[in-house]
């Protein structure tokens, strides 16, 4: 189980994912679950269960393993520091702010001028180090062994997975259980999240670009390895290898990983904006995708929830803008 014990395991379980939702209540938004027919969606599945976390705090879900990562442990004089593609950081600014906290956030090259002028507005000190997600966390880490801030992970901590497991708690609330929930993967914080939530009573289906293979490269090494990343959705799903978190509950609880196109993503993103006007980062289409693609087999009879988990995005980048 590489790094993970079993007591921090243990930590990413229902009860913990309850305890969350409590702690972080007032700080993230309950966002809406729009419930289509599938015909809707040129779909045939019963319905198609859209998670519209792209208008959480903060712009994607990010927000709330962040919050709950603080609200959880003690804050240091120097506060938090982070290394993130950008929506991970934008969310600890987030939180940030909100609590009176200073905040640093190291991004590599490859993360899109809207988000770092996003931090900036947040009040984050932003500081580019690298082409890629590694190397600003080597960056970061040595910065926090400087200052003693409290280091964020933007994905393999306990309190961020089950953060970003109080998604499938609303989804529960509010509709009941889907048959099939379809979650996109970078360092697998969410689909961990949502896997431990809804374990084996739904099916949990990872996606991932396939120019950022993680958990796809991992099942087939049997241990987590890194992986080139490049790709539209390199600037939020651009970790190099499956965090240690996501990779001990995947084996327990994710079925199928399923490997999505850049053209895919593409068509999806731009086809979500012109016919529905969901302005989401590429990393929040690769769900509609495998389903509009057949990626994704459902079946007529079931009820399929998509998480639609960011719009960090630059505006410009979306068709007809």
């Amino acid at each position: 189980m590489n790094n993970i014990t079993d007591d921090t395991l243990a930590m990413v379980d229902r009860a913990a994912i309850e305890s969350a939702a409590r702690r972080i209540a007032q700080d993230v938004r309950r966002t809406p679950l729009w419930r289509v027919p599938g015909r809707q969606f040129g779909l045939d599945v019963a319905e198609v269960w859209l998670k519209l976390e792209q208008l959480q705090v903060s712009g994607s879900f990010k927000a709330r393993g962040m919050f709950n990562r603080m609200r959880s442990l003690p804050l240091p004089a120097a506060g938090v520091v982070i290394a993130s593609g950008g929506n991970a950081g934008i969310a600890v600014a987030t939180a940030a702010q909100a609590m009176g906290v200073p905040c640093e956030v190291f991004l590599p090259e490859v993360s899109p001028q809207a988000k770092r002028a996003r931090l900036a507005a947040l009040g984050a000190r932003v500081t580019v180090a690298g082409a890629l997600y590694p190397q600003a966390l080597e960056a970061c880490l040595r910065r926090q062994a400087q200052t003693g801030a409290l280091l964020m992970h933007a994905y393999d901590q306990p309190e961020v997975v089950v953060g970003a497991g109080t998604l499938g708690l609303e989804i529960e609330e509010e509709a009941g259980l889907p048959d099939r929930v379809l979650v996109s993967v970078g360092g697998g914080g969410l689909v961990a999240g949502l896997a431990a939530w809804f374990s084996s009573r739904s099916h949990v289906d990872a996606l991932e670009p396939v120019n950022a293979p993680t958990l796809h490269a991992a099942r087939a090494a049997g241990k987590p390895v890194d992986v080139a990343v490049s790709g539209v959705a390199a600037d939020s799903l651009g970790a190099r290898r499956i965090g240690d978190i996501a990779w001990a509950v995947s084996q327990r609880h994710i079925a199928g990983v399923h490997l999505i196109s850049e053209e895919a993503i593409s068509r999806a993103q731009q086809r979500m904006w012109a016919q529905w006007r969901l302005a989401v980062e590429p990393a929040a289409a690769l769900p509609l995708a495998a389903l509009w693609e057949g990626i994704v087999q459902a079946a007529p009879s079931e009820k399929v929830c998509v998480i639609v988990c960011g719009a960090n995005l630059d505006p410009a980048t979306l068709p007809g803008s």
